[in-house]
């Protein structure tokens, strides 16, 4: 620097004020040339601080951008880059013996300060004001001073890897340079409340500058999230406050997306640290511990941010759009970090009471005003959201949310929730009652430990907590029962859809809904429903699971329904008639009153055995089994729910019919042939019931050939029938000339069936066992059933209802945890062959499908036809041997399992023509429109 030019800088800051407003226009063109041309740091400062503190106070604000601002903020950022470049690339060689890089950036950091301290003499200038603001007049002054204020804090943030470990050596200078752009910004933020935008005008400088404000805030936040929370916090409120102030003219400017991102990221960033403190801290003297102090603080920085969310998102909600996914995320993110989930920190009670008051009830009213919006229904609702298994039991929780608030919705929002929709062929949206029983289906591992949740209040009870299957079910039905009328079809498919489903625990919940709305409705939409599935039983075309599904659901609702109608039901399913007995074997008889009760077991009971005496008379062939096992099913209903009021001439009629059925079967026939295995199954059932008028000998039959079959390992339902049946030979006294044949194959049966090692089975031997060995007469076989250590520790357990296993409480939800990834991947299979299947099904028009090993299916029918013929011709030339005719009906039973085979893999899953049958719920639910 001249000695002339240091000359006049020191004259220039000795000039009392009016000397420098008079002397202004020739001064400031010189000072800003001088400014310009500079190429030392001190001289740049120097300038920099003449011109705002002797000049700056003198200048006309309306002009200060072009005569000033404009011309010195440019330099003065590059300036501060040049010296933030030199400060990093210095502090590498930073050490306590090398003294002259320690003063050199100790000079640099004490340079920035000042340049922050001028830059804050330029924004309390302004601020002193007096006039209006208009940002147009000073828009360098907030980008240049947003730009070095993230600069210094960044630097700040990674001062620790800047300096190598000596940080030390320059804290204190780091520390004044901190203050300082946190003073600068504290500033500006009152400078920038203070300025005023014409609300009418929606594209100008102005608002373009505003929005760059903003985002340029919103890149501090993302700095300074860890290093102060208050400032953090303050920052925040300012850009919330900003925006919501110039929303009429930035709202189509602003960057929305990266806005909501950073608001949810801050707050989920907050809540895993509420999580960490409160984690470890001990609930014995927390009010005075300074952790929990500092929880409290973290909790109301959550609380904060959610407010602050909640603001935003009420005020730009039509321009959230593609925010939609983060605010859904943020939602299953919270409470997938929240007790009861199985991914949960380990939390007190009381301090997860206290996060629930505090923050969690900032997100109830936010998926209140989500609720309206399409955009965010389509995201919840994605027929494609394929979440991990920690966000499945949120997303459940956030469907019973939804769903909770729908009631008072207007029809228009609910229908938007509760009707499927596609925007176009890659996406699509299915109803909030699928995808509430699809999110149950996802939950296996909350629903088998239990998890428990809050309970619905009720008058005058207290709150209990209730299983994540009860909370589920309650708040359906409560939401069944305020369905909007217009929208019963789309109940209708739903609840069937559901009933049909795979999923055991799907179908239940439908089960369940389904009853409570025959309850909750009139008589005749009962009546109806029953008739409904009724004939959907009827329309099945074969075993299936959908078959057993709605034979339980049958089951259930035939008793809500009022003596009238089911009087209607008999007539219009006459039991007289044999081609309805597949239809009365699922109809417990407990539910009809006295007389009809009596009625209708008779005639089943003489149809029944008619039928099965039939069979006998006939040619016993094997594709006649299938209305044999018919007629055997539903004489089992009979006996099991209403065998009270059979007579003794219909009892002996069915023993008889037993007894003769039983002399046909065989062994090898039961191990291979499934219609054989079922009739073996059923007839055990029936004999199970009148075991004690049985002839001693036919008992030992029976018992002996269990044995003889468990050595081929037969199905489980067989083993379950045989567990029942040994169940009911405990109060049998058996003659003392049988018992040396009949107790040891019963006590090798119970034996084998205890050593199964399938859990279902070996339950319901367990209990078989249990009931057998209280009431025989026979202790002696008892200890001769259990066969091994093994066995007996099993059957200890089970009377004393203790764990075979030893499990903590942890060991057990990590278990859980692993079981339910396991099965995720299985459920996503079948989740998406029943899509494959849908698709298939649901094209009314569709070329010729090619199946594969078509042409192999053609040649080996082909060669069975040539063989029928040559067998044909063999037996015109001579008489047949004995064999012949029981090959024939082995093959004849093998084509019709075949054939059911076929119609099985036709027609799997459950016909999608049956998913719309009319239920009549628009019709006759009470108060839907007639």
């Amino acid at each position: 620097m001249s000695e002339e030019r240091v000359g006049t800088l020191e004259e220039l800051s000795s000039w009392p004020e009016e000397l420098c407003r008079r002397e202004l226009p020739s001064v400031l063109p010189r000072l800003l040339s001088m400014y310009q041309h500079s190429e030392s740091w001190m001289e740049h400062i120097q300038i920099l601080k003449i011109m705002i503190e002797m000049f700056l106070p003198h200048m006309n604000h309306l002009t200060l951008e072009q005569t000033f601002f404009s011309q010195v903020l440019p330099k003065t950022v590059k300036l501060f880059d040049e010296m933030m470049y030199e400060l990093t690339t210095q502090a590498r060689g930073l050490s306590s013996q090398n003294v002259e890089i320690q003063n050199t950036l100790r000079n640099i950091l004490q340079t920035m300060v000042q340049v922050l301290g001028a830059l804050t003499g330029c924004v309390q200038h302004v601020c002193a004001t007096q006039e209006p603001i208009i940002l147009e007049n000073i828009h360098s002054l907030p980008s240049s001073v947003l730009h070095v204020i993230k600069s210094t804090f960044v630097h700040c943030k990674n001062s620790e890897s800047i300096y190598s470990g000596h940080l030390h050596l320059v804290s204190d200078l780091l520390q004044a340079l901190f203050k300082e752009a946190y003073s600068l910004q504290k500033q500006l933020m009152e400078l920038l409340d203070m300025v005023c935008m014409d609300p009418l005008v929606e594209e100008n400088d102005d608002v373009l500058n505003m929005v760059l404000v903003i985002h340029s805030l919103l890149d501090i936040c993302s700095v300074i999230s860890s290093m102060d929370q208050a400032f953090h916090a303050n920052t925040w409120k300012f850009i919330i406050k900003q925006s919501l102030k110039h929303q009429s003219v930035i709202k189509s400017q602003l960057k929305h997306k990266d806005i909501i991102t950073s608001l949810c990221e801050d707050m989920l960033f907050s809540f895993h640290s509420c999580l960490q403190l409160a984690e470890p801290m001990p609930l014995s003297d927390a009010q005075d511990n300074a952790d929990y102090r500092l929880f409290q603080k973290t909790l109301k920085l959550c609380r904060f941010f959610a407010n602050s969310l909640l603001h935003y998102t009420k005020e730009f909600l039509p321009f959230l759009s593609d925010s939609c996914c983060t605010l859904h995320q943020l939602y299953l993110q919270i409470y997938s970090k929240f007790p009861p989930s199985l991914y949960a920190a380990r939390v007190s009670k009381a301090h997860q009471e206290e996060i629930a008051g505090t923050f969690l009830v900032t997100l109830d009213p936010l998926i209140s005003q989500l609720l309206t919006f399409q955009p965010f229904a389509q995201v919840v609702l994605d027929s494609k959201l394929d979440l991990p298994c920690d966000l499945q039991f949120p997303q459940c929780l956030l469907l019973v949310a939804v769903m909770d608030k729908l009631p008072s919705q207007p029809e228009d929002v609910q229908a938007l929730w509760c009707t499927e929709g596609h925007v176009s062929e890659a996406v699509s949206r299915q109803s909030l009652l699928q995808a509430i029983f699809y999110s149950v289906e996802q939950c296996s591992g909350e629903l088998s430990l239990p998890v428990h949740l809050q309970g619905v209040k009720s008058k005058g009870q207290a709150e209990v907590a209730v299983t994540l299957y009860q909370h589920v079910c309650v708040h359906l039905c409560l939401f069944i029962a305020s369905f909007h009328p217009s929208l019963f079809p789309e109940l209708d498919a739903a609840l069937l859809n559901a009933v049909l489903s795979a999923n055991m625990i799907t179908s239940l919940l439908a089960m369940d809904a389904w009853c409570f709305l025959a309850r909750y409705g009139t008589a005749e939409i009962c009546a109806h429903h029953v008739t409904v599935v009724a004939h959907l039983i009827k329309s099945c075309p074969g075993e299936c699971f959908q078959l057993i599904n709605l034979s339980i659901l049958l089951k259930r609702l035939f008793f809500f329904m009022a003596p009238t109608h089911q009087v209607e039901f008999i007539q219009k399913f006459s039991p007289k008639e044999a081609e309805n007995l597949p239809l009365w074997q699922y109809v417990s008889f407990q539910a009809l009153s006295t007389e009809p009760r009596k009625q209708t077991t008779q005639e089943i009971t003489r149809v029944g055995t008619m039928q099965c005496r039939k069979w006998l008379s006939g040619s016993h062939t094997l594709g006649e089994l299938e209305s044999l096992n018919s007629a055997l099913s539903a004489l089992v209903a009979v006996c099991a729910s209403a065998g009270e009021t059979l007579d003794i001439g219909q009892q002996t009629a069915i023993t008889e019919v037993g007894s003769q059925l039983w002399a046909f079967l065989s062994i090898k026939r039961v191990t291979n042939q499934p219609c054989v295995q079922q009739t073996f199954s059923l007839l055990l059932s029936l004999l199970g019931f009148f075991v004690q008028t049985l002839h001693p000998q036919l008992i030992c039959q029976v018992i002996t050939s269990q044995t003889s079959l468990l050595k081929f390992e037969p199905p489980d339902h067989v083993c379950l029938a045989m567990a029942d049946f040994v169940s009911s030979l405990g109060n049998l006294f058996i003659p003392h000339t049988l018992q040396d044949k009949i107790l040891p194959n019963l006590s090798c049966i119970l034996a084998l069936l205890l050593a199964d090692k399938n859990w279902l089975l070996e339950q319901h031997t367990l209990e078989a066992f249990t009931q057998f060995a209280e009431g025989t007469n026979h202790e002696e076989i008892v200890p001769q059933c259990l066969s091994s250590e093994e066995t007996k520790n099993k059957v200890v357990s089970f009377l004393e209802k203790t764990g075979f296993i030893e499990e903590t409480e942890a060991a057990k939800v990590e278990r859980v945890k692993q079981e339910k990834g396991v099965f995720r991947e299985p459920s996503a299979k079948v989740a998406a062959e029943a899509a494959k299947w849908s698709s298939l099904q649901t094209c009314a028009k569709r070329a010729r499908h090619e199946f594969p090993l078509e042409e192999q299916y053609r040649s080996a029918l082909q060669a069975a036809v040539r063989g029928l013929e040559v067998t044909e011709s063999l037996l015109q030339k001579a008489p047949a041997p004995a064999w012949l005719l029981v090959e024939m009906e082995g093959l004849q039973a093998r084509i019709e399992q075949l054939k059911r085979s076929v119609l099985e893999a036709v027609t799997q899953p459950f016909p999608s023509s049956l998913l719309f049958v009319d239920t009549g719920l628009g019709r006759m639910y009470p108060g839907s429109p007639s």
